[in-house]
């Protein structure tokens, strides 16, 4: 039957009547103040807001820097510089995540090496770490993908063992732990994201956090044209008004307007992070019981901080296609999403040699993931709605039936 007919089957009133997106951000009048006031202000950009901003993610992730940048692709991109990664370097990480985790090893001159995912996790494998290390590595870029912590552990070990950098891509987990030390003070550096649909949001905008004072000061000086007015730095000094281009950086700055909303948005990220919690502890308890999916599995002694939650579908169970699956929720009006395909099943990875199989547990779960809506703005009614619909979809495509 054509994915139509088997639509116009499924019919009938939807589940809502408002389309609820995957994800969304959440500002209040709060927030629209705090920028009001920087508009207002004799800095919109490069300012003191920018610096208090940097210095309260430092305090809530326990690190003792941050640096902020236009956005969390340019974040990591500047992690890779200060980690010295460059042509013919090899950097490991995984291929279920955003492009962004691979690209920027690529803006480098270096060259991603994927390594499969952990099938329970959905995060990269550390066992399968090791048999990637060459003489040419020189750093590994874990995901925390979803908000579930990688297995820091063992990815840290490895690096030290290897005299490896470890750049945390945790932009979908600020406010997660693992084994009660928060996401942003373990790695050598870490990037969070603050994309509106990530936990919290500066419009646009990415940070990296750090312990290192030496990779401070590249981060700093790389955001703004590989620029330093740090007299401690400078090979000369002309006067008060001097300043140096010392390497090839880039504008990769944010703004005193972006930080204020930053600020803002910090103050409530505990509520935020616990309403996720709690609708995706609801969505397991009303979901783990379908024969047709898997909800996600959590490691002991970590808490995840619930960036996205992902449901896989066992199409074997099913009469329909993960495509169909998804077409047939989305007249629910429910916004489900898919994340992500393989990053080297992108074309341009694909025209670079990357061949398709090399990681074959992250290929498998692309193809079966749905991600339904999670988002700290959803009430009661919105995740009752979204499980009804599951439920509603995967009775009329079930072989049971």
């Amino acid at each position: 039957m054509h994915n139509e007919a088997k639509l116009a089957l499924h019919g009938g009133n939807p589940v809502r009547q408002t389309y609820l997106p995957y994800g969304k951000q959440v500002v209040d009048e709060q927030d629209i103040q705090s920028v009001v006031d920087v508009l207002r202000s004799d800095f919109l950009t490069t300012g003191p807001i920018i610096t208090q901003f940097e210095q309260e993610i430092a305090a809530y992730t326990g690190a003792k820097y941050a640096v902020a940048f236009s956005n969390g692709t340019a974040a990591l991109h500047a992690a890779c510089f200060a980690a010295g990664i460059g042509a013919g370097d090899e950097v490991i990480t995984t291929p279920l995540t955003f492009a962004a985790s691979a690209n920027c090893v690529l803006y480098q001159g270096g060259k991603p090496i994927f390594v499969d995912i952990n099938p329970a996790t959905y995060n990269i494998d550390p066992k399968l770490i090791k048999e990637k290390i060459t003489k040419k590595t020189k750093a590994i870029i874990p995901v925390h993908f979803t908000g579930q912590p990688a297995e820091l552990d063992e990815i840290m070990k490895i690096a030290h063992e290897n005299n490896l950098v470890v750049i945390e891509d945790a932009a979908h987990a600020l406010g997660a732990k693992y084994k009660n030390n928060s996401i942003g003070s373990i790695g050598d550096m870490t990037m969070f994201s603050f994309h509106p649909v990530k936990h919290i949001t500066t419009g646009e905008g990415g940070i990296i956090t750090t312990n290192q004072k030496q990779y401070y000061e590249k981060l700093l000086q790389f955001r703004t044209h590989g620029i330093t007015r740090n007299k401690q730095l400078l090979t000369e000094n002309h006067g008060p008004w001097y300043y140096e281009m010392q390497f090839l950086g880039y504008n990769y700055r944010i703004t005193d307007i972006q930080a204020a909303l930053g600020i803002s948005q910090l103050k409530k990220i505990s509520s935020f992070i616990d309403k996720r919690r709690q609708i995706a502890e609801f969505y397991t308890k009303q979901l783990e019981m379908l024969d047709a999916v898997s909800t996600p599995y959590q490691l002991l002694d970590c808490t995840s901080s619930w960036h996205i939650y992902i449901l896989k579908m066992d199409l074997t169970k099913l009469t329909a296609s993960r495509k169909e699956i998804y077409q047939a929720l989305q007249k629910e009006n429910i916004g489900v999403n898919v994340h992500y395909l393989p990053v080297y099943l992108h074309p341009y990875y694909q025209n670079l040699g990357y061949k398709k199989g090399i990681c074959p547990i992250a290929e498998s779960c692309y193809e079966e993931f749905i991600t339904i809506p999670l988002f700290a703005g959803m009430n009661e009614r919105d995740a009752i709605d979204v499980v009804n619909a599951i439920n509603k979809v995967l009775a009329f495509y079930s072989k049971k039936q």
